[in-house]
Parts: C-alpha cells; structure tokens; sequence
C-alpha cells in the first residue's frame, strides 16, 4: 500500500465520520424547537453518562469476602470514584471530573496501587 493510497483511505473514513456526526444536526435543524428533541436534548446526556458508570463499575466490588477490597479493582477504583464525585460536586464541570479520576487512577496504578500487599 503506497502513501496516496493510505491517505485517501484517511480522507474517506475522516469525512464519513464527519458526514455521520454532521446530519442528524442538518436533518433536524427545523424541528429544534420540537419537544421530543428537547426532551432528548436534557435527559439523554445524563442518561448515558450514568451507563458508562455502571459499565464501569460492573466489576467493581468494594468488600471482597469480608475485607476491603485492595485488587486490581478495588482501591484505586473506589478512590477515583470519590475523587470524580468530589470534582464534581465542586467544580459542576464533567471534563474536569472525568480528567481528574481518570488522571489520578492511571497514577495509582503506575505506582502499583493494583497490587494486594
């Protein structure tokens, strides 16, 4: 595969990327007013952040046969859900929580916080 090929391959996938995010807004640009897109517009954002936080935490489990849990999923999991739920309870700003938890777990881990003693 030579490099012109390669980048028209980019092109194409980066404008039907585009294309896909772009329509929906296109498409319904007249009916913005619409309750039903209101209504998306409000509950659907916190409906799918709450999803990503239990896929998250499916695993999860804070006392594992009666001790707290210090595994690959459990401290560093339960303190960065605090921290992500401290930041936002403070700041109101999702990107900031999301850096913050995510930030702090990816340190924790690094340093062999996933580890029992």
């Amino acid at each position: 595969m030579n490099d012109s090929t390669l980048a028209l391959m980019i092109v194409i996938s980066a404008l039907a990327t585009f294309a896909t995010r772009v329509l929906p807004f296109i498409a319904l640009s007249r009916h913005a007013e619409h309750p039903l897109i209101l209504h998306l517009g409000r509950y659907l954002p916190p409906a799918v952040m709450m999803i990503l936080v239990i896929y998250a935490l499916r695993d999860f489990r804070p006392v594992l046969e009666g001790q707290l849990n210090l595994a690959a999923n459990g401290l560093p999991t339960l303190i960065a859900s605090l921290v992500v739920a401290s930041l936002h309870l403070w700041r109101r700003n999702a990107l900031v929580s999301i850096i913050g938890g995510t930030g702090l777990y990816m340190v924790m881990v690094q340093l062999g916080w996933h580890t029992t003693p």
